[in-house]
C-alpha cells in the first residue's frame, strides 16, 4: 500500500506538472535568478576563513581559520562600531514600528473618502524620495548658514551649531527623517489589514454602545497584531545592517563618532585603503549571524506572545 500510495502521488504531481506546465516555467525563472546571484556568490563567504588574494580567487589562499574574526573583535573600534549600530538600529525599530500603525488606525477612523485618499497620498509621496536626494534635504535644512532653522534663528538675533555634524543629532536626525519618509508607505500593509475587519463587528459594538476609541482598542488594533508580529520579526532581521547609503551620505569628520556603523566599516575596509577582503567578508559574516540570530529568537518570542510567526 506504501508503494502504491507514493505511486498514485508521483503520478498525480506530473499530471499536475504537465497541465499547468506554463506556470512551472515562469516560476522557474525567478529560481534561476535566486540561484545564480544569491545563493552561488555565497561561496565567496569562504573567503573570511582565508588569505585571500585576487591572484588565487575564492577557492585559493592559505586557510586561517577564525584569525579575521579574532582581528575584528580585538580591534579597538569594535565597541564603537557595535555601539553605534545597535543605538540607532534600536532606536529605528523603536520609532518606526508604532509610528505607521498610528497613522493605519487614524486613517481608518476617516470617513471622509477625499480627505482620506488625500492624507495616504501625501504621507506615502516621500518614499520615493531617493536617498542621496533625502541627505541633500536635511543639509539644506540644518545648514548652519542658510538653512530653516538658522534662518528662523536669525531673526531672533541668535545662531545655532552644526546640527548636521553634532554627534549627539545623528541618530536622530537619522532615524526621525527615515520615520518621516516610510511611515506612509509602511502603513499601506496595516490599512490591507483594517479592510479585513468584518463591519458586523463595529455595527454589534456602536450597538452595545461602544466609543470610537473603544473599537479601534478592541477591534482594530486585536486585528493588527498578526500583521506587526510578522513586520517586527522582520524588522529585527534587519537591526544589524542598517541602511548604508544614507549613513555614509550623512557622515562627516564631525560626527564620524556616532556615525560609524558595521556597514560603512566594512565597506570603507574592502573597498578602500588595503582593500582587505578577507577581513571585510568576516565582518559582514559575523554582522549577518547576529541578524539570523536575532530573527530567530523573535520569531520565539512573538510565537509565545501573540501566537503568529514567520515559521
Amino acid at each position: 500500500m506504501g508503494k502504491e500510495g507514493k505511486t498514485k502521488k508521483k503520478k498525480k504531481l506530473s499530471a499536475m506538472i504537465k497541465s499547468n506546465w506554463q506556470l512551472y516555467l515562469m516560476l522557474l525563472l525567478p529560481i534561476i535568478y535566486l540561484l545564480v546571484f544569491c545563493y552561488y556568490p555565497m561561496f565567496g563567504l569562504q573567503i573570511a576563513f582565508k588569505k585571500y588574494s585576487p591572484k588565487t580567487g575564492i577557492w585559493g589562499g592559505d586557510f586561517v581559520g577564525l584569525f579575521y574574526f579574532k582581528r575584528f573583535f580585538e580591534s579597538y573600534k569594535f565597541t564603537q562600531i557595535l555601539k553605534n549600530t545597535l543605538i540607532v538600529s534600536g532606536y529605528q525599530v523603536l520609532a518606526s514600528v508604532p509610528i505607521p500603525i498610528i497613522l493605519a488606525l487614524a486613517i481608518n477612523c476617516v470617513r471622509n473618502k477625499v480627505w482620506k485618499k488625500s492624507v495616504q497620498l501625501l504621507s506615502y509621496m516621500p518614499h520615493f524620495i531617493s536617498t542621496v536626494v533625502m541627505v541633500s534635504i536635511l543639509v539644506q535644512i540644518f545648514s548652519p548658514r542658510n538653512g530653516i532653522f538658522a534662518v528662523i534663528a536669525g531673526l531672533f538675533g541668535k545662531s545655532i551649531g552644526d546640527i548636521f555634524g553634532s554627534t549627539k543629532a545623528f541618530s536622530h536626525l537619522y532615524v526621525w527623517s527615515g520615520v518621516w519618509q516610510n511611515m506612509g508607505w509602511a502603513s499601506i500593509i496595516y490599512l490591507a489589514a483594517l479592510a479585513g475587519v468584518p463591519p458586523e463587528h463595529h455595527e454589534a459594538a456602536i450597538m452595545d454602545g461602544a466609543t470610537r476609541f473603544q473599537r479601534v482598542r478592541y477591534i482594530d488594533f486585536p486585528t493588527l497584531i498578526p500583521t506587526i508580529s510578522i513586520l517586527l520579526i522582520m524588522n529585527m532581521g534587519r537591526v544589524m545592517s542598517l541602511g548604508f547609503e544614507k549613513i555614509y551620505l550623512m557622515q562627516n569628520d564631525l560626527n564620524i563618532a556616532a556615525s560609524e556603523v558595521i556597514a560603512t566599516y566594512t565597506y570603507k575596509i574592502g573597498m578602500t585603503g588595503n582593500a582587505d577582503y578577507s577581513y571585510s567578508t568576516a565582518i559582514g559574516l559575523f554582522n549577518s549571524v547576529v541578524n539570523l540570530l536575532l530573527v530567530i529568537v523573535s520569531n520565539k518570542i512573538s510565537k509565545k506572545l501573540s501566537g503568529s510567526g514567520l515559521f
